[in-house]
């Protein structure tokens, strides 16, 4: 039989890149984008124009395509979240239910939904964090991250969903805008770097945080997702690493590339989220289960980042 993907949130920051990969492995008359707005990044793709939030209307596109996998990356990130809470709370986790009932209900197969750094909290070991250990999230988005990630374990032990997730850490691309995470300025810094040879960082120039480049996140997100359903012993949410530095760090690598740039600091309530998050995660079970491995470090990500923007500028 063959797959037919629907991802809902394919304009996002991940969704852009993951329907690329998915249009190579699935064939793009396979893979279908759902948004809110069409996108050019749609092109090669059927789009139906969707809220995660209209149950009827979710439900209507997996019929009308026979959709049998679902990649649900429609979400409030942290920094938008915090600013309208109780939408972001209503969003990330009724659009969870509607993606997990159909599930339940056998009309479709198998459920992607991500998690993130967020579930943490400023109890939780910031060194090597660990995949069991205490999470008491301080923001909306994390909250409903720790909320989602209980109830895909219990839709999985419940009613046999197959349900996959893993915690991203911050997510670094060239090939759309950042969605409104903490994270974010990993991204900016490389845009500004180019054009303006300096950057003015929201974070303090010490904020170490696990991050990821997206071509290593879109890989994790495939290979779970394709892995034998029992080899993935976790249905919660997999911690999954990359790469972990802070501003400064960033910034003379940058430096390596463009020998002027400059970075200052004016911190803004963005550092008391990245505060309350670990420095570094211990990802050995998704190594150990499903065979994870990250391919760039801070110096290959840097270069190929710096390489495409500049083809694109």
């Amino acid at each position: 039989m063959t797959d037919k993907v629907l991802v809902i949130g394919a304009g996002g920051q991940i969704g852009t890149e993951l329907l690329e990969k998915l249009n190579e492995l699935h064939g793009s008359s396979n893979v279908i984008a759902a948004d809110l707005n069409n996108s050019p990044a749609f092109a090669n793709n059927a789009f139906e124009k969707l809220d995660v939030l209209d149950k009827e209307g979710l439900f209507n596109v997996v019929k009308k395509h026979q959709i049998n996998q679902i990649y649900l990356l429609a979400a409030l990130l942290s920094a938008t979240a915090e600013k309208n809470p109780l939408f972001a709370w209503k969003l990330n986790m009724d659009g969870l239910f509607n993606v997990l009932d159909l599930a339940k209900e056998k009309i479709i197969d198998k459920v992607y939904w991500p998690s993130s750094i967020a579930v943490f909290g400023p109890t939780t070991p910031k060194e090597n964090t660990p995949q069991y250990t205490v999470m008491e999230p301080s923001t909306v988005y994390g909250i409903s991250k720790q909320a989602g990630e209980r109830w895909c374990e219990y839709y999985f032990n419940k009613y046999n969903v197959d349900v996959r997730s893993i915690r991203y850490p911050g997510l670094i691309g060239w090939k759309s805008a950042p969605g409104g995470g903490t994270t974010d300025y990993a991204v900016h810094i490389f845009h500004e770097a180019l054009s303006k040879g300096s950057y003015e960082c929201f974070l303090s120039e010490h904020t170490h945080l696990p991050m990821m480049y997206m071509p290593d996140a879109i890989k994790a997100t495939v290979d779970i997702m394709h892995a034998p359903a029992d080899q993935i012993k976790i249905r919660s949410s997999y911690n999954l690493a990359g790469i972990s530095f802070d501003p400064a760090e960033i910034a003379q690598e940058i430096k390596k590339h463009i020998p002027g740039f400059t970075i200052s600091y004016n911190i803004d309530f963005r550092q008391q989220i990245a505060d309350s998050w670990p420095k570094s995660i211990d990802d050995s079970e998704s190594q150990q289960h499903w065979g994870w491995r990250s391919a760039y470090d801070l110096s290959a990500m840097t270069g190929d980042m710096l390489l495409n923007l500049r083809k694109i500028k």
